[in-house]
């Protein structure tokens, strides 16, 4: 537990200055849980719970389409957070599930924690924006790389963001981030595989 802990205060002073006293006061409020590869963390319909920071493992964000398939809309990796913003903060039916791809241990942040962040630490609401922030920079990448980018560009992308994890993650997952099919995926490996050998 020492460990997780220590993550998670370095994840913490990665964007804020917190104090030893701050950090006594904040760190028993974190929950520990360990996942196994599959398991449903959050459902969609339910409200969004925790904010799941990832110690360990890879979760996949994602909802189903009016056509009733799955479209994955994001991979959380070690030492970044997974949630529903929206359903979280607002406490609503959430629109997306998050899925364990692979064996996970994950801090769990509650709503509770993150009001007492607000209102105990001196840059507790710079925190607060820092990450919100984030969240709306995935979301808005994301969506502009569907409309802007060639999905060899997207591949491309991928792999410079996600490069330590693509053989980890199911191909039929990535393409569906890619929002293109498995087929139009396994061309692009072999495209970019040829390119390299010449």
């Amino acid at each position: 537990m020492v460990n997780e802990m220590d993550k998670i205060k370095q994840f913490i002073a990665s964007y804020i200055e917190i104090s030893e006293e701050e950090l006594e006061g904040l760190l028993p409020k974190f929950s520990i849980r360990k996942y196994n590869k599959k398991a449903i963390i959050h459902f969609y319909g339910e409200i969004c719970k925790y904010l799941y920071f990832v110690d360990k493992g890879i979760l996949r964000v994602f909802f189903i389409d009016e056509h009733g398939d799955e479209k994955t809309f994001h991979f959380a990796l070690k030492n970044t957070i997974a949630t529903d913003y929206e359903s979280f903060l607002k406490q609503i039916p959430s629109n997306y599930t998050i899925q364990v791809i692979e064996e996970a241990t994950l801090i769990q942040i509650s709503l509770e924690t993150v009001q007492y962040i607000y209102r105990n630490l001196r840059h507790g609401e710079k925190l607060g924006r820092l990450l919100a922030e984030e969240y709306i920079f995935i979301f808005t990448k994301k969506t502009n790389a569907i409309y802007t980018k060639t999905p060899m560009q997207r591949y491309q992308s991928f792999k410079k963001l996600f490069p330590d994890v693509f053989h980890q993650i199911p191909q039929h997952y990535i393409a569906s981030y890619l929002h293109i099919t498995p087929v139009h995926l396994s061309r692009l490996i072999s495209q970019t595989n040829k390119s390299k050998k010449s």
